[in-house]
């Protein structure tokens, strides 16, 4: 005599996912649904931009999502100042915390590689020229398995940098020089090529970096000079 087995359990897994992108979109979709179809049902919601992603995220009836994949490079949403998936990554942390974050980048360099692990400390964060169906989804096994994932770019960028090496970019260099020539943060804008709220926004940022989180201007210059960035 034989004992039927009970039936399996679905679980179900709600995703978001963020891309200008419509054909990515549908690739990641296509993996997702592909991942261990037996055990697990996924939920999946998407949005094309900041803005429409912003929406979904403030949305009061929209469910916590348990993961969430976000372009970084996408059309800003201005009048909430949400410029890119980063935002929405820390909107997300905000309000869905257990949400696994798992960032998707054109980019390359150190810096910008290094300060969305400083900020966001993602779960999974993949350079779009290493991504293959494969990887994306040995990527997405990591993370549902509660591991943290990065792809091969990633790993190789961040072994080949000092660990206690401070780098940044020629826009954080320019606003450092005029702020040490006295120049007020809402005249910048006359002398560096970007907004206000982001000249302001990467103030900030340099002072969390220098770790003179509660300083002024003037803290944060006298210690760009002992860091030798000035």
């Amino acid at each position: 005599m034989t004992t039927d087995k009970p039936p399996v359990e679905i679980i179900k897994n709600n995703i978001f996912i963020v891309d200008d992108h419509p054909f990515i979109i549908e690739g990641y979709k296509n993996a997702i649904t592909r991942y261990n179809p037996k055990e697990y049902e996924f939920l999946i919601t998407q949005a094309k931009d900041c803005k429409s992603g912003y929406e979904v995220i403030m949305d009061p009836v929209t469910t916590s999502f348990d993961i969430a994949f976000l372009d970084i490079s996408m059309p800003a949403y201005e009048e909430m100042e949400i410029y890119s998936g980063e935002d929405l990554a820390k909107l997300i942390m905000e309000h869905m915390p257990n949400c696994k974050i798992i960032l998707l980048t054109m980019y390359t360099e150190l810096l910008k590689i290094k300060t969305i692990i400083r900020t966001i400390n993602p779960r999974g964060l993949i350079i779009k020229n290493d991504l293959t169906f494969d990887e994306l989804l040995f990527a997405f096994d990591k993370v549902m398995k509660k591991k943290t994932y990065y792809s091969q770019s990633v790993v190789e960028m961040l072994e080949k940098s000092p660990k206690d090496s401070i780098e940044i970019d020629q826009i954080d260099e320019q606003i450092l020089f005029h702020l040490s020539k006295g120049t007020k943060t809402d005249e910048m804008p006359h002398y560096i090529p970007i907004s206000l709220k982001a000249t302001i926004r990467r103030i900030e940022n340099l002072k969390e970096l220098l770790k003179v989180t509660d300083g002024t201007d003037d803290d944060l210059v006298h210690e760009a000079r002992n860091k030798g960035l000035l």
